[in-house]
């Protein structure tokens, strides 16, 4: 290893796109598209990159008062198997905020509304090939909804049997492999790492998410 590949900055991820040569659009489908980049890299390589363009996504830790978290179950055809998974949506509508996003989906997906909100944690879900910017909120002061959760889905989404499990055991399923959805492993982690912390780590709601830069 050479000098050169020992990092002395500061440990924190920053916005460096790499000079933009064209762009080409291999598929335009009704969530997301793929795209070949050509770009130059610092280092003055040109090369292409396949990319899945996505409109990013946010989930919810919804915590009861007794920190049980609201899981719910969900066929994924991508897996072929049911999954459990928190509350969560794409950010598909233009110019919503994150934060109005998540209060929509843990409506329509579980019945309920919350009182208090805050930042957990932001992920890119796959980097290395898609712009998938994720955010996870915790949801607390939760009251549900008379009649429960809307009839807005459809397919998949018709039928979300939902279950509390506390933040603990939920934990536990994490790390012994009974549950895949990122989202859900990312963000019961991340809760219970918070709540060791005091929740001093929460940040505000409506915080700024990490922007991409323009294509």
């Amino acid at each position: 290893m050479g000098a050169d590949e020992v990092w002395r900055g500061d440990v924190r991820d920053v916005r460096d796109p790499s000079e933009l040569l064209g762009r080409a659009i291999r598929y335009e489908g009704r969530v997301w598209r793929v795209v070949t980049d050509a770009i130059r890299l610092p280092d003055g390589t040109e090369v292409e990159r396949d990319i899945v363009d996505h409109p990013g996504a946010v989930g919810i830790v919804a915590l009861d008062d007794d920190d049980r978290v609201l899981l719910i179950r969900q066929y994924r055809q991508p897996v072929g198997g049911y999954l459990f998974e928190l509350p969560a949506g794409l950010r598909d509508v233009v110019g919503e905020h994150p934060w109005a996003t998540a209060q929509r989906e843990l409506l329509e997906e579980s019945g309920y509304v919350a009182r208090d909100w805050h930042v957990l944690l932001d992920f890119f879900n796959s980097p290395g090939g898609s712009t998938e910017a994720f955010r996870c909120y915790l949801a607390r002061g939760l009251t549900e909804v008379n009649g429960g959760r809307p009839a807005t889905g459809e397919a998949e989404e018709a039928h979300l049997p939902r279950v509390w499990v506390d933040l603990d055991a939920a934990v536990d399923l994490a790390l012994r492999g009974d549950l895949h959805n990122p989202t859900t492993v990312t963000g019961v982690l991340a809760a219970a790492s918070a709540r060791e912390r005091g929740w001093s780590t929460l940040r505000p709601a409506g915080v700024d998410m990490w922007v991409l830069p323009d294509p």
